[in-house]
């Protein structure tokens, strides 16, 4: 017995003598202590709390070599290795994480249409609920600030660039035609339905270096990855009808549409007044669909398009007595493919192909020209985040184009031009956060162009600094390039890459439904496209002498919660910008950038009437344009742009909505340029026409019907 109790209390001593106690202080990067934080062996249940002065202090029978974990929530993670024997008096400091919800994001020149964006200013409702937008998600963009309203159009012009300064991505992938073919004066549409994407990212300048080819502006839509449920949608409208329809078959669904656009009809009751006759008016067939494969850690989707279009048309012209008919046939079909797979590492990739063949058939008066472009992007890409700190996005990138076109007058010339080139780009780019309120986005990206042998490093940064819990400031630089337009590189592929440098400073404060951002900007461009007769021509002269720049301030603020059921934006843009460029005399501002663009949104809900009225105005400063008849160049200005108009979307049921818009209801007369004579009269006077829409307002009346297992889904996010 005595023997037995001296062994037990040697095994006491021993066991006591080999207990290790593991110490310290955590703090701060201010050196506050921190109260509550986990301390602990990992692998063990040997561990501790902080207390209000920030030690700790436990005790273990580990040996060796350990990891000591201290966690606290809204800190990094932080460990120390070593012997047990030195984890003794430590000196720990926690640095603070950047929480994705509350912290700073890096937002400098770019609206985000998304519901899971923290930093959106618009939703996917908003693109097509907004009146006179008639369900085209790029009328809806044209309210927000950096945009101008080129009524005649109908595309994007952001910041004084030109339409063509604009790119459009679907899924990471170039889309190479996304506007509907259309003549001059007559404004074109997206050619794509917005039912089919859940976000929209469009950046005003300073974007990416993921992106490039665009001087100006991208413009990022990305499809549903996984629908809600299966439905089928009908629309008859006083311009045609359409139908969609989405299956679902567990992690599988396709989701198709097809519409059928035919303006006979409107024509018929409400003609054109304004300088045209249509022999046929514009008729169109199209149709989209999205397959996805919804894997455990990966996406695959498959997206096409296909458009055939046609319009005969004849527009008066200041320098003929008859009117000029045009005759247009387009066909369009476009696809992409992509695949995204999710490592465990937190490494993901992407790879994806898009294909466009986009062919013209015109006919202006007895000439003809036809041409064809084969455009086709391959992208893989990989990101990796190495903590919530650090994030790598790197990729390389090949885009091609074949490009020929036929031109034949009545004499019967013949002239063929085109070009064949193939673009390889790599980029580089890391998002690192510093803590909750600083942030950097670097990158660069690297181009190679075929066609006109010139290789091109763009360098792109942003900054953010959050200097309030709802506030922050962005600065953004970076170098763009862009090859010239086919117009001129198809006669002559000596020429340059075009560039400009974007310099951006933002401020940003978010606040339980408001937004408030404004943004000034400077844009220097260099080595524009000039040439020496008024159109591009197979004899005219070209260089890259061309050069300008755009300054400006844009704001936006959006309010949807002060007064019940209202939601409303205003958008307010200044632009200065000169540029020297195509045939221009000398540096002047382009016909397209008004000086000052206002744009006011609002939209209400009636729950009595069960319905959704909106109202939207549009404000713009007189556009310049040159009068041969003084000695001044782009001088003169046209009379202010005004158009207000007015949507009503009225619930029948659930699941059945009619609609009707009318936009520039108070029938302005709008004049968007002038046209001048070739040569002078008799006089030594140059006369003039005035370029005006076709009509001064558009009536549009829809009837949409949503039929699902829920009863409750509807085309009301679609109108």
């Amino acid at each position: 017995m005595k023997f037995f109790v001296l062994v037990l209390f040697s095994a006491i001593i021993w066991t006591s003598s080999a207990q290790e106690t593991i110490s310290g202080k955590v703090v701060d990067t201010s050196g506050n202590p921190i109260v509550g934080a986990n301390v602990y062996l990992e692998g063990t249940y040997d561990g501790s709390s902080t207390d209000e002065t920030g030690n700790f202090s436990f005790q273990t029978s580990e040996t060796g070599t350990q990891t000591l974990v201290i966690s606290m929530m809204a800190y990094e993670p932080h460990y120390e290795i070593g012997e047990v024997s030195y984890l003794k008096n430590l000196d720990i400091k926690l640095i603070e994480a950047v929480n994705q919800l509350s912290g700073v994001t890096l937002s400098a020149g770019t609206f985000e249409a998304g519901d899971n964006s923290k930093v959106s200013v618009l939703k996917p409702l908003d693109i097509v609920t907004t009146a006179g937008a008639a369900g085209d998600f790029v009328a809806a963009l044209q309210t927000l600030p950096g945009t101008t309203t080129v009524n005649e159009d109908g595309r994007l012009f952001v910041r004084g660039g030109s339409a063509e300064e604009t790119q459009v991505f679907i899924d990471g992938l170039r889309v190479f035609q996304p506007f509907n073919a259309t003549t001059n004066n007559v404004p074109t549409r997206g050619r794509f339905s917005p039912f089919l994407f859940k976000g929209i990212t469009f950046s005003t300048g300073g974007y990416s270096a993921e992106y490039g080819q665009a001087l100006s502006s991208v413009l990022l839509l990305n499809t549903t990855d996984v629908p809600d449920e299966e439905k089928t949608d009908i629309s008859v409208m006083s311009v045609g009808g359409g139908v969609g329809h989405t299956e679902i078959w567990d992690n599988t669904s396709l989701s198709v549409n097809a519409s059928y656009i035919n303006l006979s009809p409107y024509e018929a009751l409400i003609p054109s007044t304004q300088g045209m006759e249509w022999n046929d008016p514009y008729e169109s067939i199209s149709g989209e669909s999205v397959f996805r494969v919804k894997g455990d850690r990966s996406m695959f989707k498959f997206y096409t398009g296909f458009n055939h279009a046609a319009l005969d048309i004849a527009q008066e012209d200041i320098n003929f007595e008859d009117l000029i008919r045009f005759q247009l046939k387009n066909r369009n079909l476009y696809f992409n493919t992509s695949y995204k797979h999710f490592f465990e590492n937190n490494w993901s990739i992407f790879s994806g192909v898009s294909m466009a063949n986009d062919v013209n058939e015109i006919a202006i008066m007895e000439d003809a020209v036809d041409s064809e472009e084969i455009n086709s992007h391959i992208k893989i890409a990989a990101k990796k985040g190495f903590s919530n700190r650090f994030e790598l996005n790197t990729g390389v990138e090949l885009f091609s184009t074949k490009y020929d076109e036929t031109y034949q007058d009545v004499d019967g010339f013949t002239f063929d031009g085109g070009y064949d080139d193939v673009l390889v780009a790599g980029f580089l780019e890391g998002d690192i956060f510093f803590n909750q309120k600083f942030a950097v986005k670097l990158g660069v990206r690297a181009e190679d162009s075929n066609v006109l042998d010139q290789f091109s490093i763009s360098p792109r940064l942003s900054l953010a600094y959050k200097s309030s819990e709802k506030g922050q400031f962005s600065l953004a630089y970076g170098d763009f390039y862009q090859k010239p337009l086919a117009e001129s590189i198809k006669f002559d592929q000596s020429l340059d890459l075009e560039k400009t440098s974007h310099y951006i400073l933002n401020y940003q404060y978010l606040d339980n439904g408001k937004t408030f951002r404004a943004e000034a900007y400077y844009k220097d461009y260099d080595d524009l496209v000039k040439f020496d007769t008024q159109f591009p021509e197979f004899n005219s002269n070209y260089s890259n002498l061309g050069k300008g720049y755009a300054a400006g301030i844009d704001v936006f603020w959006r309010d949807n919660k002060s007064i019940d059921n209202l939601d409303y934006w205003a958008s307010y843009s200044y632009l200065n910008t000169e540029r020297d460029y195509r045939d221009f005399a000398e540096a002047a501002t382009p016909n397209f950038a008004p000086e000052h663009n206002f744009s006011l949104v609002t939209k209400y809900w009636v729950n009595e009437l069960r319905s959704q009225v909106g109202l939207s105005y549009s404000f713009g400063s007189g556009r310049p344009y040159d009068n041969p008849n003084t000695q001044e160049f782009m001088a003169e200005k046209t009379k202010t742009y005004n158009n207000l108009s007015l949507n009503w979307a009225y619930l029948i049921d659930q699941q059945k909505i009619l609609y009707f818009s009318v936009s520039n209801v108070l029938s302005f007369n709008n004049v968007s340029n002038y046209q001048y004579a070739n040569v002078p009269d008799s006089t030594g006077f140059y006369n003039r026409r005035a370029i005006t829409p076709p009509a001064d307002s558009f009536f549009f009346v829809g009837f949409f019907w949503t039929i699902s297992t829920n009863k409750k889904s509807n085309q009301l996010d679609n109108l």
